[in-house]
């Protein structure tokens, strides 16, 4: 019977440990669930608060939840994971402590007087400097210890160790190594000041900033391509002064170009961080300026390439496209030591057949135009991205969405016998067409993400190709094909001609076209394309461009004597 007995009891104390095991499983598997799904109800609430706030805020506050690198809070000097910073003076904050900060804290002043030199006092903020800086005072390694320590002046990105404060030589800053770029905060608070607004006063004012002051106005689409627009914004809006950096998004190019007129007369720069469409848009609100009498205010353009294609800024020597390989302090160096030069502007007027009197189609043409399976592709991307504009966040989702439409066509062969449906007249002579698919008519060296269509494979004789010129390629491809041989240098296009006027009548049928990769399906029509004007853009000649042909990167850069040309005429501009 005791046998029995101290069978049952361990039976019974087996029993109770696996229930007990079993119970404290299930609440180590529930509390975690629980305090997550607590959390996810609690969020919706924390960023509806926390909104507000941000919209009232003097701050640009972002909120996140995971800091990439250890981050202390610079009100209670916790180590934080989630909360928030301002991309402008680079403070951070935990949730708790955001509406304090908020409060007590002082993000960059875009207006403030200064000394009789320009200089102002350092607005230092305490903690999280960047990483492999050092102290201007000791020139030791800054930021090495792991809680909130030393300090950062938001203008000219100096560093000091907390115990180097009190001893540093000068108070005041002189906006470190990009001075002459930045709009000081003391020129638009006498900007602000003038009873008489004209550019003569404009120049006096920029007297303090120094002779070589070539302020550079940011314009960001946060939608080009690969989405690193938001990312860029708050980088530049630390270094820069906030006002000079503007989300495409939330303001016009037309209205963000204003600035402009408070800046003396050709001293800006505008860096433009988009595709080639967002390039255009620029361009045309540059066009509007010019419309305006602003011509004397008109800035040179340049390019950090966000798109997809990206053929305007490979032909003037930016790259194929931008993906953080380099620092966006070197992206401003790069923009300083680049060159002058003209690019030709043209002027497509769309007539549809049986609506002349109705008032022609008139786009403007920065890249290229064309009819055939290439809008054919541009098209189809075009309309699933309206569907699912999400799904296209990559560049390399883009082009592989290009290469499935391509194949497709390949096959179906939707733009076949264009020769008998399309008539070419190139500055009024007409031209034979073989039997072709595509036409396309280019202002510039690159087309199709980075392909030398008119070079081809370079081993026929050709006359080279300029963006100053004042002259269009007009290539004829036979299909989709024949498009992906030339993209990979295996076959030639057909030249058809360079010319200053080209006319294309559509006589039958709706044919897919595009201008810069604006693509539509049009009905018979006459197409007329005719120069518009010449804009101000700035070439990087210091790198090349994926092309490695060095024959081929001198046809398409502009020569030393073209550089000097459109430089005195910027000369002339700033001038009168």
């Amino acid at each position: 019977q005791s046998q029995e007995r101290n069978h049952h009891l361990s039976e019974s104390t087996e029993l109770r440990e696996e229930w007990t095991l079993l119970l404290w499983t299930t609440v180590a598997f529930l509390v975690p669930v629980l305090i997550t799904l607590w959390c996810s109800f609690q969020r919706p609430k924390r960023k509806v608060q926390l909104k507000d706030l941000f919209r009232k805020s003097k701050h640009g506050w972002h909120y996140t939840d995971l800091f990439n690198k250890p981050t202390y809070c610079c009100v209670c000097s916790q180590p934080i994971l989630q909360g928030a910073f301002c991309d402008c003076c680079g403070i951070c904050a935990d949730e708790e402590c955001i509406q304090r900060a908020d409060r007590i804290l002082s993000c960059k002043e875009i207006m403030t007087q200064s000394q009789t030199d320009g200089r102002f006092y350092h607005q230092w903020v305490r903690g999280n400097v960047p990483l492999a800086s050092y102290c201007a005072e000791c020139k030791q390694q800054c930021g090495n210890q792991p809680k909130l320590c030393d300090y950062r002046c938001v203008w000219c990105q100096t560093t000091v160790h907390d115990d180097c404060l009190s001893s540093l030589n000068d108070d005041l800053c002189d906006l470190g190594e990009f001075r002459s770029v930045i709009i000081p905060p003391h020129y638009l608070y006498q900007v602000n000041k003038l009873r008489r607004r004209h550019p003569d006063e404009y120049s006096k004012l920029a007297a303090v900033c120094g002779s070589g002051w070539t302020p550079v106005l940011l314009l960001a689409n946060t939608r080009s391509g690969n989405n690193m627009g938001e990312v860029l914004l708050g980088e530049f809006r630390t270094l820069l002064n906030p006002v000079q950096v503007f989300d495409l998004s939330e303001l016009p190019p037309s209205k963000a170009l204003q600035l402009c007129t408070l800046l003396p007369p050709g001293s800006v720069r505008v860096l433009v961080c988009g595709g080639d469409g967002t390039v255009g848009w620029v361009l045309d609100a540059i066009d509007t300026m010019k419309l305006k009498g602003q011509d004397q205010f008109i800035p040179l353009v340049t390019i950090l390439p966000l798109g997809t294609g990206n053929d305007l800024s490979n032909s003037l020597g930016w790259g194929a496209g931008y993906a953080g390989e380099i620092s966006v302090e070197q992206v401003l160096r790069n923009v300083l030591e680049a060159e002058v030069v003209q690019m030709d502007r043209w002027k497509v007027q769309v007539v549809s057949k049986g609506n002349y009197f109705r008032k022609p189609k008139v786009l403007s043409m920065n890249n290229y135009f064309s009819v055939g399976p290439d809008a054919l592709m541009a098209l189809n991307f075009h309309a699933h991205r309206e569907k699912t504009p999400s799904f296209f966040s990559s560049r390399i989702i883009n082009k592989a969405v290009y290469f499935f439409y391509g194949t497709k066509d390949c096959l179906v062969q939707e733009c076949k016998d264009l020769d008998k449906r399309i008539e070419l007249e190139l500055d009024g002579e007409q031209v034979t067409l073989p039997s072709l698919e595509g036409i396309i008519v280019c202002n510039i060296g690159y087309w199709g993400g980075g392909c030398r269509l008119w070079e081809g494979m370079g081993d026929e004789p050709y006359p080279p190709t300029r963006v100053d010129d004042g002259l269009l390629e007009v290539v004829g491809v036979y299909g989709s094909f024949h498009c992906a041989q030339i993209q990979v240098n295996l076959a030639n296009p057909v030249r058809l001609g360079q010319a200053h006027t080209v006319r294309l009548v559509l006589k039958s049928s709706r044919m897919p076209m595009q201008v810069d990769g604006e693509p539509w399906a049009q009905g018979p029509c006459t197409i007329t394309i005719t120069h518009k004007t010449q804009a101000l853009m700035l070439y990087h000649s210091a790198e090349h461009t994926d092309d490695d042909d060095s024959s081929a990167s001198e046809a398409e850069e502009p020569s030393a004597d073209h550089i000097d040309t459109a430089s005195n005429t910027q000369e002339t501009v700033t001038v009168s």
